[in-house]
């Protein structure tokens, strides 16, 4: 088989699982950024996603006070029953220090999990699942690159989700203990281009003396298959914290199953100024099936002859075509030669 036979049935075979899953033929990671996408990882795909970063912060005049410190992101995700279906435990945990007077505590120092929450995200509406027949052209550069008015439709997910505060936690409000929800509506745009557009809309702590409400924007774009650069914004209200938090960065795909990524964090005010940088990755264990594959292998039909077969369905409809123009043009060649005839007497 000729290379570009052999690449044009591998398409062929990502475009059908693209049909029917939202599986990814590579990781499909929430990093760098904390926005989460509208998309599971794919039924029976264990992933996990790690990032430690050091932190400072420090409060304006400088008689406030200034912490320095290291923490770790770290979410664990899987996809169970259904392709939209996604459970997943997500966290963070600091540990930092006081270096002015201190008043956080008798030593300034403090640790614990600022956050460690338990839930489920669900696909409710997916614009990109198309049949067959609007698949991409794969003759036209151009028709798969142009705008589309209907890429303004995103995809839509909704999460419900438990956090779990210890008491006495320092980096909650007073009274902060237990569990409480914490639900999001997520929503994703893919552009032709390679760019995306996230949004989330969250509360969390629901119920308690710290229900946050905020918002995260998230815009990537991939320059080829392995980079891709991001930047986001995230703002949040509450009575105990609010803030407006800016973050700029990129990630290298090393493998179709690992991701690595680094991250920029600041803020604009002084009340206090924050600034973090981050490095993380990004790992997944695939054990996912697609279904079309699975129905192919039942009706003893590989991938790679259900390629063949679309492909040569598809030449043969442009074949037909061709011939079809062909026979319109015949009467008209068949009548100029009858003319030239003419003349020739």
């Amino acid at each position: 088989m000729s290379p570009i036979k052999s690449t044009l049935i591998l398409i062929l075979a990502l475009i059908s699982t693209n049909v029917y899953s939202q599986y990814t033929d590579v990781i499909n990671s929430n990093r760098p950024g904390v926005s989460r996408s509208a998309f599971s990882v794919g039924t029976k795909v264990a992933q996990f996603e790690v990032g430690p970063y050091i932190l400072k912060e420090e409060r304006t005049p400088a008689t406030s006070y200034k912490i320095s410190g290291f923490g770790v992101d770290f979410a664990a995700r899987y996809g169970l029953l259904f392709e939209e279906l996604e459970l997943n435990i997500e966290g963070n945990y600091q540990n930092d220090k006081e270096t002015s007077p201190p008043v956080l505590s008798p030593d300034g120092k403090r640790s614990n999990f600022k956050s460690i929450t338990f839930g489920a995200k669900y696909l409710v509406y997916d614009p990109y699942k198309k049949s067959e027949e609007d698949q991409p052209d794969l003759y036209s550069w151009k028709a798969n690159h142009s705008f589309k008015w209907k890429s303004l439709i995103p995809a839509v997910a909704v999460y419900a989700g438990a956090n779990f505060d210890t008491k006495d936690n320092p980096y909650t409000a007073v009274g902060i203990e237990g569990f409480s929800p914490k639900i999001m509506v997520a929503t994703q745009n893919n552009f032709p281009g390679g760019w995306v557009f996230v949004m989330n809309f969250i509360k969390d702590r629901i119920g308690t003396n710290q229900s946050d409400f905020s918002y995260i924007l998230t815009l990537t774009h991939s320059f080829n298959p392995q980079w891709v650069i991001f930047g986001e914004t995230q703002g949040i209200k509450s009575d105990f914290y609010a803030d407006n938090l800016f973050r700029f960065g990129g990630a290298y795909l090393w493998s179709r199953d690992f991701q690595l990524d680094t991250g920029l964090t600041f803020n604009t005010k002084d009340t206090p100024s924050v600034f973090s940088v981050n490095f993380g990755m990004s790992y997944r264990l695939d054990f996912h099936k697609d279904k079309i594959i699975e129905k192919d292998i039942d009706n003893g039909t590989s991938v790679e002859d259900e390629g063949e077969r679309r492909a040569n369905r598809k030449g043969k409809n442009r074949k037909k075509k061709k011939d079809d123009d062909s026979d319109e043009d015949k009467p008209k060649k068949k009548q100029k030669r009858e003319e030239i005839d003419f003349g020739s007497n």
